[in-house]
């Protein structure tokens, strides 16, 4: 039966194909999440500056006033300049803020909606966490790359090995971190309860690490809380690669430098940087289990 001018013509039907769940679309979607971070990261200018300024403060000001007091001080430590000792410490600092907060994008995405997109895409959430976190890792660690740059102003000598080794140790505690901030930023819904939990968070840890000072003749009560503080464990071993390249003596180096230690006994620096690595991969895989779980 013929059809009339009017009727409706039909409608041609697109296949579309749905990939395959598998490994290679994990790698793919963990690229994918890795390169929106840096993207995102990038294009944030003022976050890019407001997180260099804290560290600088800390670095140029509070060293400098310290270093001033202790040299109007006398006594027979004048000859450590304190920004060369809180340097490792800043450099934490560093990595420890911008991680959290590139962690709490997490929250930003839940608000907007993008995140519901990401969960129900082809790909196991698993993928997505680990992209998040290696992401969040890179921007931190190159955040604070501009405060290892400065290294020159806190009497950090300039050695090729020793700036490797600081951006590597960075890159590793920034993963712990953003693993913490993920983890905690897969059950929150709203910026302002996140936000208000990181900084819960992050000022005891920052002042409980000993980046601003040494871990040694504190109190029983403080010496448990340090030992206790996993960020305590990424900044010991920053500290030990810059105090390595100081000529300094022997009494110098046990009151600056004195390490971390376990009932008298001092933790090797390996064990503190497979310390942060496993921690690191606790942390990301407590948030792979929430996000399995998340609507």
């Amino acid at each position: 039966m013929p059809v009339s001018s009017g009727a409706a013509r039909p409608v041609d039907v697109v296949r579309v194909r749905v990939p395959e769940p598998g490994l290679r679309q994990d790698l793919r979607a963990v690229k994918v999440v890795l390169h929106r971070e840096l993207i995102r990261f990038w294009r944030d200018k003022l976050r890019m500056v407001s997180g260099l300024v804290q560290p600088v403060l800390w670095l140029l000001v509070m060293g400098t006033g310290l270093s001033n007091l202790m040299a109007a001080g006398g006594g027979p430590h004048g000859e450590v300049d304190l920004k060369t000792f809180i340097f490792p410490g800043v450099c934490a600092m560093s990595v420890m803020f911008t991680a959290m907060f590139s962690a709490g994008s997490i929250v930003w995405d839940r608000e907007f909606g993008f995140l519901r997109e990401m969960l129900v895409a082809p790909v196991s959430r698993s993928a997505i966490v680990i992209g998040k976190c290696i992401g969040g890792a890179l921007v931190a660690t190159l955040q604070g790359a501009v405060i290892v740059a400065l290294a020159g102003l806190a009497g950090v000598p300039y050695d090729p090995a020793l700036l490797a080794e600081l951006l590597g140790l960075m890159f590793l505690g920034a993963f712990a971190l953003t693993g913490f901030g993920v983890m905690m930023a897969a059950r929150i819904k709203q910026m302002q309860s996140f936000f208000a939990l990181i900084q819960m968070a992050m000022m005891p840890m920052m002042f409980l690490s000993g980046a601003l000072y040494p871990l040694n003749g504190l109190p029983t009560w403080l010496t448990v809380l340090t030992r206790f503080n996993p960020l305590t464990y990424a900044v010991d071993p920053l500290r030990q690669a810059v105090f390595s390249r100081l000529d300094l003596s022997p009494a110098l180096q046990r009151t600056f430098n004195p390490g971390v230690t376990w009932n008298g006994w001092v933790v090797p620096v390996w064990l503190e940087i497979v310390i942060v690595a496993v921690m690191g991969a606790v942390l990301m895989g407590v948030a792979i289990l929430e996000f399995r779980h998340a609507d």
